[in-house]
């Protein structure tokens, strides 16, 4: 960080954590240091900044009116610098995402591909993994931003942009269930199915549904892996249940077919580009977001099966 905003960055610390002595081991810098530097501003603006309690330092009205005043400036600089990193005609950085396994082909991939081939002093770090894991790892700061279902409900992540995902029935090419491109649940009774299992997030719409449509599946397989209920489609095992999301690709290639689930019990799946909300994004994860939220739309259904809509946005030096 530039040198004018030494002092900044010091009491912003010591702001946060209530101590110049921690502040002073997180920054690894003196603690006569950092209070030297707050002290002259205080005698500059002719202001106390922090009471001196018995146990740390608490914010006076006037530390207050600086700390977020710090917060605004620090957001401003970190633009700046993406203007100044333009001028450079380079961007730096590393990005650490999160998606869920239904991500891991087709088109984010791709956007990763262009904005690489954009910014190539930019490195991206890529985790697939379960729903659940792929929150945790927002909220607790593993990762820069993530995309996963249904997020809405949690306080401590931030929702930058959200399409509705359908549950359907995939199928072979030409199978009479998806003819008409949407089905009920209940035309499934006299077909072998492949179930999803609970680590799936579509396992509890499923489940709802089954319930609620008072049949008995024949349940050929049950599997808690994408690939594998696909890979059992394909070699003839039977139907599954997946989302659109799930089968894009395949959709795409002509190998697979899929059919919207009708049943009015069921709502679509909410799938989210999340941020944690504690937490701002370094510039190199702001360019990443914005190149995802431009074309987030292009995952919803009927979009999604739509070859190469979703990295338009992006133009590949």
């Amino acid at each position: 960080m530039p040198a004018l905003s030494r002092f900044l960055r010091y009491f912003l610390v010591v702001g946060r954590l209530g101590s110049i002595r921690r502040a002073a081991e997180e920054l690894g810098v003196s603690a006569s240091s950092i209070d030297r530097q707050i002290l002259k501003v205080e005698s500059d603006l002719g202001a106390p900044l922090f009471e001196r309690l018995h146990g740390g330092l608490r914010l006076t009205a006037a530390g207050e009116v600086l700390m977020a005043a710090g917060g605004r400036w620090q957001r401003n600089l970190a633009e700046v610098l993406i203007q100044i990193e333009d001028l450079r005609g380079l961007k730096r950085g590393h990005v650490d995402i999160a998606v869920i396994d239904a991500l891991a082909k087709g088109q984010v991939p791709a956007v990763i591909h262009a904005i690489r081939s954009r910014y190539p002093g930019m490195t991206v770090g890529l985790h697939v993994q379960p729903n659940d894991v792929v929150r945790a790892m927002i909220t607790e700061g593993a990762v820069d931003l993530g995309i996963l279902y249904d997020p809405q409900s949690f306080r401590d992540l931030s929702v930058r942009a959200f399409v509705d995902v359908v549950p359907g029935i995939v199928t072979p090419p030409g199978h009479a269930l998806a003819q008409q491109g949407e089905t009920r649940l209940a035309a499934c009774a006299d077909v072998p199915v492949i179930a999803p299992s609970r680590h799936l997030a579509v396992h509890q719409q499923f489940e709802v549904l089954e319930a609620t449509c008072g049949i008995t599946l024949d349940r050929r397989a049950t599997a808690d892996n994408i690939q594998m209920i696909v890979s059992l489609v394909q070699q003839g095992v039977g139907v599954g249940v997946l989302t659109a999301l799930d089968v894009a690709t395949e959709v795409q290639q002509g190998t697979l077919a899929f059919a919207r689930l009708s049943d009015p019990v069921l709502r679509p799946m909410t799938l989210a580009l999340c941020t944690a909300t504690a937490r701002a994004p370094s510039p190199a994860a702001g360019i990443v977001l914005a190149e995802l939220e431009a074309g987030f739309p292009a995952l919803a259904w009927p979009a999604i099966h739509a070859p190469r809509q979703f990295y338009t946005n992006v133009q590949c030096a």
